[in-house]
């Protein structure tokens, strides 16, 4: 077994908190900290990672794993950061959200179900093209669309620049302009650019559905709850 790597006291606990270093080591000085039972109010002296920590009564480790699912709203951006517009991680108000990422993006204007995660494997299964895992949208469009749409997407669309037809697709009319749209897969913009194939446009498109998690019909938009293990594990059934 490799031994535990050292660090500095305020190093370790601030990676673990949303605490910054000035305030961890305003909070050692406070004598607020403790390493394996002793306070410790040196913030530059160096620690084991396995060492066990505290502030105050709270007890500091690394988190697990965790698991979100989000109700994006129309105007937020799937990124850390953006300079001109909103995040979707500025509604995630958790510790250590930066080391969260978005498991499958959505554009600025598309609504719906995000899945964030700090489980690199995980979302690789969401996201890898090997994994097959399928994505259901809520479609607007601008013109009515005909049963003939639904021969033609479940072969395969060609698009715009593209080499190859898309992967077949499942295509539900559920009113004259209003769709339910299944693909495997993740080009750009793909379901705008299907629907532009037909010489149509979609007005308003929301993600309901990735692999077997559906979007929480409680969660309203901006809102987000973590996932359960089952939709968790659902996740690594997905096969290679």
């Amino acid at each position: 077994m490799a031994n535990p790597k050292s660090l500095r006291l305020d190093k370790a606990v601030s990676q673990v908190t949303d605490l910054s270093r000035a305030e961890v080591k305003r909070a050692a000085r406070q004598g607020r900290i403790t390493v394996n039972g002793e306070v410790v109010s040196d913030p530059s002296q160096k620690i084991l990672e396995t060492d066990a920590l505290q502030l105050d009564d709270d007890i500091l480790q690394e988190p697990g794993p965790r698991y979100f699912m989000l109700n994006k709203p129309l105007g937020y951006v799937c990124a850390t950061k953006d300079s001109e517009h909103p995040t979707v991680m500025d509604l995630i108000d958790e510790p250590n959200k930066q080391k969260l990422h978005i498991a499958g993006r959505l554009d600025i204007d598309t609504t719906g179900l995000v899945l964030i995660t700090d489980d690199g494997q995980w979302s690789h299964r969401v996201t890898s093209p090997r994994h097959h895992c399928e994505k259901t949208y809520y479609a607007h469009l601008e013109r009515g669309i005909d049963d003939s749409a639904i021969d033609k997407f479940a072969k395969g669309v060609w698009l715009n620049n593209e080499k190859k037809r898309t992967k077949p697709a499942k295509l539900e009319i559920l009113f004259r302009n209003e769709v339910r749209i299944t693909i495997s897969e993740g080009r750009y913009h793909q379901v705008k650019r299907m629907f532009a194939a037909l010489e149509n446009h979609v007005l308003e498109l929301h993600r309901e559905r990735v692999g077997d998690i559906l979007l929480d019909e409680d969660l309203t938009e901006g809102e987000y709850r973590p996932l359960t293990p089952e939709e968790i594990a659902s996740m690594g059934t997905e096969e290679s």
